[in-house]
């Protein structure tokens, strides 16, 4: 008995000095907090977009995008003025980055290190999500209440189509060698391609059983894309056919998703606190983890070169109860924008 008490307590000591030096929140999942990024100016936010050669993170917010250095996890500057900003699409060969400003129907070209703006381009009603599209040097504003969308030459500015939207169009992304664009219509619950030749709509494809869909990434190699719907469901659909693979369960209020190809995780970030963490295995969609985040963290990005995520982030208040004793909506605390950075557990 007195030998079974010792062996029990060698391996109780084991255990202990395992759990110690084991990574912080590796027995939740394959990623965890790393860091917060403290930001401090008001508003609201959208996208955000990465930049891995530069090492730089570019967040919209307020009516600006703020720029972070992601080696310093510091703001090195800002674009402004953006009213309206929603996203930000990079040309690192070019130099250049564009905004699409939702309340002045244009999109804003500015120049990479200066940070200035160069000009502007009219584009359809409220750009929304914005893409650079390389092989043709071209942007693509994606019009929410102008149900299009606008295609201008990332040069000269110039307008070269616009393309009618079946519906109220969201994130969009792109397979270069396929030479196709694939965008979310939310009000239709559908995913259109566009071929980036004639700028053309090509197929339209029904995302059931999802539902309202708003963020977008893409598998390149394997031909998947990855699509955050509101019925709280991320579905995985073939890129090549459109046929429905599977999905999964994620919180409610999503707004963006990603892929890392180096890993093989999908991700999607949701207004709730939760970003689902998720991979195929033999085929099928699988989660592997519900990473913890802020309430209305519902937007994020990831830097393929360091399989970090970044989302965007504030400290709110509870609102003043009406008349009827309700709740009001929760406030902003001032100066609490953020943003978290989430780093893989080695």
């Amino acid at each position: 008995m007195k030998k079974l008490s010792i062996v029990l307590a060698l391996v109780a000591l084991v255990a202990c000095v395992i759990a110690w030096h084991a990574p912080l929140g590796a027995a939740e999942g394959p990623y965890r907090l790393l860091k917060e990024i403290p930001v401090g100016t008001d508003g609201g936010w959208d996208y955000a977009s990465v930049d891995s050669a530069a090492k730089r993170l570019y967040v919209t917010h307020g009516t600006s995008v703020v720029v972070i250095d992601m080696e310093k996890n510091a703001v090195v500057g800002e674009v402004s003025p953006t009213p309206g900003v929603h996203g930000f699409a990079i040309a690192p060969g070019l130099g250049r980055g564009f905004v699409s400003n939702g309340r002045e129907n244009k999109a804003a070209i500015v120049d990479l290190k200066t940070l200035q703006i160069l000009s502007s381009v009219e584009t359809g009603q409220n750009p929304d999500a914005i893409l650079y599209e390389p092989v043709h040097k071209e942007v693509y504003t994606f019009n929410g209440t102008g149900k299009s969308a606008t295609v201008f030459d990332a040069t000269t500015g110039a307008v070269k189509a616009t393309i009618t939207l079946p519906g109220k169009p969201e994130f969009a992304v792109e397979d270069v060698k396929a030479g196709r664009i694939y965008n979310n219509i939310e009000d239709t619950s559908t995913v259109v391609v566009i071929d980036t030749a004639t700028h053309a709509i090509v197929n339209t494809w029904p995302i059931a059983p999802g539902e309202e869909a708003s963020g977008l990434a893409i598998d390149l190699v394997n031909h998947r894309l990855f699509i955050g719907c509101s019925n709280s469901m991320m579905v995985m659909m073939d890129s090549t056919n459109g046929k429905v693979l599977g999905n999964v369960p994620i919180g409610p209020g999503v707004d963006a998703n990603a892929f890392d190809p180096g890993t093989g995780f999908a991700f999607a970030s949701s207004s709730d606190g939760t970003m689902t963490v998720a991979r195929v295995d033999a085929g099928k969609l699988t989660v592997v983890q519900k990473l913890a985040t802020p309430e209305r963290t519902r937007t994020m990005t990831l830097d393929p070169a360091t399989h970090r995520l970044y989302a965007a982030a504030a400290e709110y208040k509870p609102g003043t109860a009406g008349a009827d004793g309700k709740p009001g909506r929760p406030t902003m605390v001032p100066g609490s924008f953020k943003v978290m950075v989430y780093e893989m557990v080695k």
